[in-house]
């Protein structure tokens, strides 16, 4: 009997993984209010999604070699 049941409760587990619906906010709860100059109220994905200004591209650049710092005009000793 265990045989026949736990390969059906897996794959029914398995099933409900692969589900995707529209994202909503729970029971009794809104969404935020809309940004100030916006007439509608952002979605859930709107919302989650992040923005370029958010997550900047990154600039990578390694140092293959040891280089001399240059002069910093403000990195003055502290004042006493």
């Amino acid at each position: 009997m265990r045989a026949t049941i736990f390969p059906i409760v897996a794959l029914l587990a398995l099933a409900g993984c692969g589900t995707q619906g529209e994202l909503k906010p729970a029971q009794g709860h809104l969404l935020p209010q809309p940004p100030i100059g916006r007439k509608d109220r952002p979605g859930a994905n709107e919302l989650l999604s992040q923005s370029s200004q958010a997550r900047p591209s990154r600039n990578v650049e390694l140092h293959t070699r040891s280089e001399p710092r240059t002069d910093d005009a403000f990195d003055l000793p502290p004042q006493d």
